[in-house]
């Protein structure tokens, strides 16, 4: 438990929920920067949401999970029976959530309604704050293009940030693209390796040893979307800015700035505090 003294009329408690298959997500330290940002908010750290547990039907969980899965990004998921491969895959990951298994990809919204069957009854209110870290690499529907989109975070009740999704979810340097696609066309061994070297600092890759320093900003979206519904922000240098790109998001996290947030975050977190002290 870290915290600092009970928390306001206006503040959550805040549960956070590791994802262990990540080895630079430091979770003591995100709760410690909640409490810097907020000095009144009480944080805790827990285990995995998506563990084997006592009271939840490891099976059945799995069953649900593999039942999750998008099968083809350019077709909505039409919640077919899964695989018995599939089931058993996800009970294996529940029993180790320290295993990280790439290719996978999730309904976001199928997901999340499986995290708040997770979740203890009597903390389903607006007085709990539950954001739970993930490796599974979850996407949205988009009507507009009819395809799923993979995200980073999906905020709601909980909120579910994915490990994977900060790889995977924004785009890297467009030269990153065209040099793999020539890449391909000759042939050439270990490309993507090559890749990445060439390209290291401008994306966040797996196990960064920036991720919890990039993850501080995600958190704190959850958190200005439980309080004002709105988590979000249209300048490139807060930490609020919702990335679309490596770059963008390396610049809003990461970047030389004077403040970590907008003028008008900035103002809004300090009413926060002043009305809570």
């Amino acid at each position: 438990m870290r915290s600092s003294g009970k928390s306001g009329k206006l503040l959550p408690q805040v549960h956070l929920y590791p994802d262990r298959s990540s080895r630079t997500l430091d979770l003591e330290e995100i709760a410690s920067y909640l409490i810097e940002k907020l000095n009144r908010l009480s944080v805790d750290i827990r285990g995995p949401l998506f563990t084997e547990r006592a009271g939840v039907n490891t099976r059945e969980l799995a069953r649900e999970l593999a039942r999750a899965r998008i099968r083809d990004p350019m077709r909505k998921n039409s919640d077919s029976e899964p695989l018995p491969a599939e089931i058993n895959l996800e009970q294996k990951l529940l029993q180790n959530p320290e295993l990280r298994i790439l290719g996978l990809f999730y309904d976001g919204v199928s997901l999340w309604r499986l995290a708040l069957k997770l979740i203890p009854e009597e903390e389903r209110n607006h007085g709990h704050l539950h954001i739970a870290f993930t490796n599974r690499l979850f996407g949205t529907w988009d009507e507009a293009d009819a395809r799923y989109h993979a995200r980073v975070s999906l905020y709601g009740f909980p909120c579910l940030i994915s490990t994977t999704g900060i790889v995977e979810a924004p785009a890297k340097p467009k030269e990153f693209y065209a040099l793999r696609q020539h890449y391909l066309a000759l042939g050439v061994p270990g490309a993507y390796e090559e890749l990445k070297e060439r390209f290291r600092g401008r994306f966040i890759d797996y196990d960064d040893g920036r991720l919890t320093e990039v993850m501080k900003g995600y958190v704190m979206q959850a958190l200005f979307y439980h309080l004002t519904g709105h988590p979000f922000c249209e300048d490139r240098n807060c930490r609020l800015y919702n990335a679309h790109w490596q770059e963008e998001v390396i610049a809003a996290q990461l970047g030389p700035k004077k403040s970590e947030f907008c003028e008008a975050h900035a103002r809004i977190l300090q009413e926060l505090q002043s009305s809570i002290t």
